[in-house]
């Protein structure tokens, strides 16, 4: 590549010995960002997935092609994420979850139950921790002749003003971000676990993100899968008012499946995009792999599948709303819908998708509105006759995990029956309080409030 911006960047990163696929994939995406590409999906492109199959409706009898398949199927993990957001300086899967246990003791309970091979794509900031966690409870997972992770890559911030390379002398960490989960296809060829996957035998994967503990093999859905020989299947579910920033599929004009996320929608197009009654269905980001036709694509394409970029607006120092503003180029692994001939979407149930992408989602998921099933998932509680509740908190005092814990020390609410809870303003909890249809409270004072030993049905409660 004939530009001298990028050879710093290139420098950069041969200094960190990030493999040379990795290099030049991240140039493909850095060419595009100089050439004026914002990565954004215009609402007059595209049209919104209305029917796609329903997992539900699968026959009864691709359980049993789906079971003689799992001896082939391996579970991937996206486990690079360090949580930040709530204020985790270290892996988000460590962050206990449910019953007293972390998201990753609940993946590697859930592996060892069903004897699938489980394997992590770690990050350089999540690889370390997660291994010694797994060494320490889950040992019988690293007996296994293959590797239990292999590692994302790493690449560079831009800065927004001059579009050369981060820097900031605080912390030089900082400079680096991951690229996106899209990055998983490049990371399984540059670190040979593609090929080592195929060698011993594998043929599917099931990848989902590590905090989406709905998301375990269906021994149907793989049975669909593979006996119809479908490259690359994308679950989805309906979409609720706590799904508006997910992203979604949707057909382009020019008849592709393309993958819409938060970052791609024109910043005109916001209430568009947030329309879940136009574009009724959600990403849950738990993706089917045919791992043979994944290794025919990648050396078709050079190892770069092209997936459509993401600019991601942030600032260097995400804790520091004053740092520079930087450019993170990233890619969605849902995006390949794109790029394979024969790709397809299958609508699936709640249960499929818990998500915890922040504190509003782990207090419900806390709640006795989830269980934890036997066989280690969690979902809705089945006596819940209700969708998943909605919850939203106030970010001032409830954004950071410790601050959620400090605001709920004893118990979590009864939220079975709740619809929506929405909290503004320094509340605490206390045991013995039961949340029942919408409950809205309002604390405008400057002093923290205390609510226990009561139920809360169908009110605004303001103090």
């Amino acid at each position: 590549m004939n530009n001298n911006k990028f050879d710093l960047f290139e420098q950069k990163m041969r200094s960190e010995n990030i493999p040379e696929v990795a290099i030049q994939v991240f140039g493909y995406y850095y060419t595009q960002l100089l050439d004026g590409n914002t990565g954004f999906i215009r609402t007059a492109d595209i049209e919104p997935v209305v029917s796609p199959p329903k997992a539900d409706d699968l026959p009864e009898r691709l359980q049993a092609i789906g079971r003689d398949a799992l001896s082939k199927t391996v579970t991937i993990k996206l486990n690079g994420g360090l949580g930040t957001s709530m204020g985790l300086d270290s892996a988000k899967s460590l962050l206990p979850v449910k019953e007293g246990l972390a998201f990753l003791d609940i993946i590697a309970q859930q592996s060892l139950g069903n004897n699938s091979h489980l394997l992590l794509m770690n990050s350089f900031s999540t690889r370390d921790d997660s291994l010694a966690l797994l060494k320490q409870k889950y040992p019988k997972l690293l007996e296994r002749n293959l590797d239990v992770d292999f590692l994302q890559h790493k690449v560079p911030k831009v800065n927004k003003d001059n579009f050369l390379p981060a820097t900031w002398a605080k912390k030089p960490e900082l400079e680096w971000c991951p690229p996106g989960h899209g990055n998983i296809y490049p990371a399984l060829v540059t670190s040979n676990m593609l090929d080592q996957l195929l060698e011993f035998g594998f043929k599917y994967a099931f990848i989902a993100n590590a905090d989406n503990l709905g998301a375990v093999v269906d021994e149907t859905i793989l049975g669909y899968f593979s006996e119809s020989d479908i490259p690359f299947l994308m679950e989805v579910t309906r979409r609720t008012e706590m799904d508006r920033k997910g992203g979604f599929p949707v057909h382009h004009k020019n008849g592709q499946l393309v993958l819409w996320e938060t970052a791609q929608c024109h910043p005109d197009e916001i209430d568009e995009y947030q329309d879940i009654e136009r574009f009724p269905h959600s990403s849950t980001n738990n993706i089917w792999v045919n791992l043979e036709k994944l290794k025919v694509e990648m050396e078709r394409k050079n190892n770069n599948l092209q997936l459509t970029m993401i600019r991601n607006e942030k600032t260097v120092d995400p804790q520091d709303s004053s740092s520079p503003k930087i450019y993170q180029l990233e890619t969605a692994m849902g995006a390949a819908i794109s790029f394979f001939t024969g790709a397809k979407i299958i609508e699936v149930s709640r249960r499929r998708f818990s998500p915890v992408k922040s504190t509003n989602e782990l207090l419900a998921v806390r709640s006795d509105a989830y269980i934890l099933t036997p066989d280690f998932r969690v979902i809705l509680n089945p006596k819940r006759e209700l969708p998943p509740p909605i919850v939203f908190l106030d970010s001032k005092y409830y954004k950071m995990y410790y601050d959620l814990d400090a605001r709920f020390p004893s118990e979590i609410p009864s939220l079975i029956n709740c619809e929506k809870l929405e909290l503004e303003g320094d509340v605490v909890f206390g045991e013995n309080v039961k949340i029942t249809g919408n409950v809205k409270i309002i604390n405008t004072t400057k002093e923290q409030i205390r609510i226990e030993n009561m139920t809360l049905e169908n009110e605004e409660r303001r103090v």
